[in-house]
């Protein structure tokens, strides 16, 4: 999964752009920002100046610095989200490959986004707004798991969907535990795959 940002710098276009092409012209350039100079340096007048057009123009966009890292957050997530549904297209139907690929898919998406991600995330830690975006995207997550691990799952609905909610909190620390250089992509892949597996056993029945 490649950023359209990471081959070269977006340069500086016409201001006659539509206004759908100019949001994500400024959000390329806000990847390039964080890439280049760290998350601190993402304020709206900054993006202004690297992307070529006045301060209105990015205000008017997004509003305040919170705003502007908002959408960015949620225009990375969406790339995972879209990651993750099509890997899982071509999934043969038992839980051991829907496990690997459901695993593998997501670690993977936090290693090609360079931490990015994380960083967004971190700049907005603390903010009204990333408390009610950061749930509505877990609860995406969490979704998305239940709706591919159902067929392959003996539980009932209300378990299956409460364990996916560990499963995706577990899936998001091994995602910090693997940028941090604590463990390879493979081994957070592979202990995430081990743990979805385990996630779908039916409750022993009491003693």
């Amino acid at each position: 999964m490649q950023h359209p940002s990471e081959s070269k710098a977006p340069k500086a276009v016409p201001s006659r752009l539509s206004k759908a092409d100019r949001r994500r012209q400024l959000l390329d350039m806000a990847l390039v920002i964080i890439r280049e100079e760290g998350a601190n340096r993402l304020t709206l007048g900054h993006l202004a100046t690297r992307a070529g057009v006045s301060k209105p123009i990015a205000y008017e966009h997004f509003g305040t610095r919170s705003g502007l890292l908002t959408e960015l957050y949620k225009s990375l997530d969406r790339e995972q989200v879209n990651a993750l549904r099509e890997a899982l297209r071509s999934v043969q139907q038992n839980l051991g490959d829907t496990a690997d690929v459901l695993a593998s898919a997501y670690i993977h998406c936090s290693a090609d986004t360079s931490g990015e991600w994380h960083a967004v995330g971190a700049a907005l830690s603390g903010s009204e707004e990333m408390g009610a975006v950061h749930q509505a995207l877990l609860e995406g997550y969490v979704q998305l798991f239940v709706s591919a691990l159902a067929p392959h799952s003996p539980l009932l609905p209300a378990d299956l969907q409460r364990r996916c909610v560990g499963l995706v909190g577990a899936g998001e620390a091994l995602s910090v535990m693997m940028l941090g250089g604590h463990c390879s992509e493979k081994q957070a892949a592979e202990a995430f795959a081990s743990l979805i597996r385990g996630g779908l056993r039916a409750p022993l029945p009491p003693p």
